[in-house]
């Protein structure tokens, strides 16, 4: 039987997890794999948890009842006060659309499901990350419930099942089973579910009630595997990174090495021990839960408003105001509860937690019904605003992770049922050009087809996934039944050349081993782009290629409402077009090469639409967003690109009069 005596090292691991997971998403060079701090969080608490059930059960005196009290009084206070924070904040800060997500996320955590709703929102055109300021919770609501479920869970098999030990660890396998297998088919699944997740909180569980060994590990066998312990799990936080497939056979590193410290701290001192129980490490051990609650909503409220990426000096103030946040959070309000200061009796806090999830939840919903109160915010900060939503008829014409594989293309045109004179071919950023491409083809008299496909570089043989190659071989078996005579390439080329702004490689192209490397993916663009070209050629279409329009350093939409909810000018708000023609160097050095060679291939350029003579390339004009996130143009900005596409909808319509007596 684990004894419950207070153990300092175990206070100090948890101070580990909390500081690889702030540095982590606090963008801190060196941290790649921070994210793992919380699966060091999962085996600790399943750990400490179990202990407290098992000793108890021993002792005859466990009950459901005062276990849920003690969880309770444990997480939700803390956690409600900073919910109600974030709701506050959030009437200052946010867009209609985010606050109202937001409180949908309030809702959802209020039932201990917030797991469930960030699984779901992982699709291409979901808010980003760092505009989510409840993301964090879904780890709380694994942990939640993990401790409904599991009390039931132990207390039957340990009194049904003579090797009930066995029966927890087979059921550990099989959620390690079904993590390794989604990791592979279903990540977001892996990332999010408890099934996927248990085995961690399981590994644990089975050691608080692994048998009593009567021999202890010798001092030099407990140094040993205490400092294995602790390597394990620093070389997943230095060694991780987002292209991690994570969590599956990789959190077996953080895992065992938790696993690993804590078993032998038990048996014997030892000097990863005693370093983890100095007075600074269990300092931030004792505050980790309400550090870490607050650590992303501030985060997130510091992307939101801010124009720029954090420097040193910001990220620095940040990162010491969530831990003065958190200190507070500890002392004033996890304390008092947890030392039954405050609302002592279990019935007293079981009411009290039952209210907080009412007022909560109602309220959550209410800026649901209410569409994010819009009225909060002026008209200009909510013309900027609305910016970041795509109308419907745009989300109509292109598929994602969400949509029918077989989605239409969509026509545009005076004849839009005639057949297409111009097929456009691409990622999300063809489907922002919609606006223009519409008035261009109404102008010119011409018939445009759209494909395209969130996420999907239009080159056969360099996609990402299935579901893209798939998109890709649906374009080409419609080629052969229309009459299309030119083609458009469209698409955020940097995004498979170097991944997004944020570092994370997801989209980018990778070496054949699976590892990403800028040579190997601007190289593998190169072969592939050229070979497309070169395929395109031979069938006897005119092949045009559109640059990629300014990618901006912030979220224009949010900013851009900000500055005008603080009376702020917006005129300046945007980037260097040096920045931008550094971060295409290649992508257009290569689409000239390509041109150069063939004076059937064109190349498309939106640049001097969108960045003016003073050397900016803008985020807004007159009052308008251009963008609808970092990348996107929005209606307005699309419709500024009309003279870009010009040379390409003049030379369609002079064409038009001959492919339509060829057709006939």
């Amino acid at each position: 039987m684990t004894s419950l005596v207070y153990r300092r090292d175990i206070d100090g691991l948890r101070a580990v997890a909390v500081i690889a997971v702030v540095l982590f998403h606090f963008g801190v060079p060196g941290f790649s794999g921070g994210f793992v701090g919380v699966d060091v969080f999962f085996v600790i608490s399943g750990y400490l948890i179990t202990s407290i059930i098992w000793r108890q059960r021993e002792a005859a005196r466990f009950s459901f009842v005062e276990f849920w009290a003690r969880r309770a009084r444990r997480i939700l206070p803390a956690l409600f006060v900073m919910m109600a924070a974030v709701l506050a904040v959030g009437w200052f800060l946010m867009a209609p659309k985010d606050y109202e997500e937001l409180g949908r996320s309030v809702r959802y955590q209020v039932m201990f499901v917030s797991n469930l709703l960030f699984m779901r929102q992982e699709g291409y055109f979901d808010a980003a990350s760092d505009l989510k300021p409840l993301l964090h919770t879904w780890s709380l609501a694994v942990e939640e419930q993990f401790y409904i479920v599991f009390p039931l869970l132990l207390t039957l098999l340990s009194s049904r099942f003579k090797h009930w030990r066995l029966a927890l660890f087979s059921l550990l396998l099989v959620s390690f089973g079904l993590s390794v297998w989604a990791v592979a088919q279903h990540p977001e699944k892996a990332f999010f579910l408890l099934p996927m997740r248990a085995w961690e909180l399981l590994a644990g569980a089975m050691l608080a009630i692994a048998p009593a060994s009567q021999k202890r590990l010798t001092p030099a066998a407990a140094q040993a595997i205490s400092l294995l312990g602790m390597g394990l799990i620093l070389v997943a936080v230095f060694g991780y990174d987002n292209s991690t497939p994570f969590p599956g056979a990789a959190a077996l590193l953080p895992v065992l090495g938790v696993v690993a410290l804590i078993w032998a701290n038990e048996h014997q001192s030892t000097w990863v021990g005693r370093v983890l129980s100095t007075r600074l490490m269990v300092g931030l051990g004792l505050i980790s839960y309400s550090w870490y609650l607050w650590h992303w909503p501030v985060f997130v409220f510091g992307s939101y408003a801010g124009a720029e990426e954090f420097g040193p000096v910001l990220t620095g103030g940040l990162i010491a105001l969530t831990l003065i946040l958190g200190y507070l959070s500890w002392r004033f309000v996890e304390t008092p509860f947890r030392e039954r200061r405050i609302l002592a009796g279990r019935r007293q806090i079981l009411v009290a937690a039952g209210l907080g999830i009412l007022v909560l939840g109602i309220a959550g919903q209410a800026l649901r019904w209410t569409d994010g109160l819009p009225s909060r915010l002026s008209e200009q900060a909510l013309q900027y605003a609305r910016a970041s939503e795509w109308r419907p008829e745009l989300m109509a014409c292109i598929t994602d992770d969400k949509s029918p594989a077989d989605t239409p293309f969509c026509r545009y045109g005076q004849s839009p049922a005639a057949p297409a004179q111009l097929l456009v071919w691409g990622d999300s950023h063809a489907t922002a050009l919609i606006p223009a491409l519409e008035e261009s083809a109404r102008q010119h008299g011409v018939n445009v087809m759209l494909a395209s496909s969130a996420g999907c570089l239009p080159l056969e043989g360099l996609e990402h996934g299935t579901r893209c190659a798939d998109y890709n071989r649906r374009v080409e078996r419609t080629l052969a039944t229309e009459p299309v005579r030119d083609i458009l390439l469209v698409a955020r080329w940097s995004l498979y050349l170097y991944g997004d702004a944020k570092g994370d490689h997801g989209h980018a192209l990778r070496d054949g081993n699976g590892h990403y490397d800028r040579a190997v993916a601007e190289q593998r663009l190169a072969d592939g782009l050229r070979a497309k070209v070169e395929q395109l050629r031979k069938a006897g279409y005119r092949v045009w290629l559109m640059k990629e329009a300014p990618l901006q350093p912030f979220n224009p939409p949010y900013r851009l409402s900000r500055l005008a909810m603080l009376h702020q000018p917006t005129a300046d708000v945007g980037m260097p077009v040096e920045d931008h023609l550094r971060q295409k160097a290649f992508i257009n050095r290569l689409f000239a090469d390509i041109a150069a060679a063939d004076s059937n291939v064109q190349v498309l350029d939106p640049t001097p639409q969108l960045c003016d003579a003073s050397g900016l390339c803008r985020a807004e004009q007159d009052g308008h967003s251009l963008y609808t996130d970092d990348n996107h143009l929005s209606e307005i900005g699309a419709r500024l690109v009309l003279p870009a596409l010009a040379p390409l909808f003049d030379d369609l319509a002079l064409r038009a009069p001959e492919q339509a007596n060829t057709a006939r």
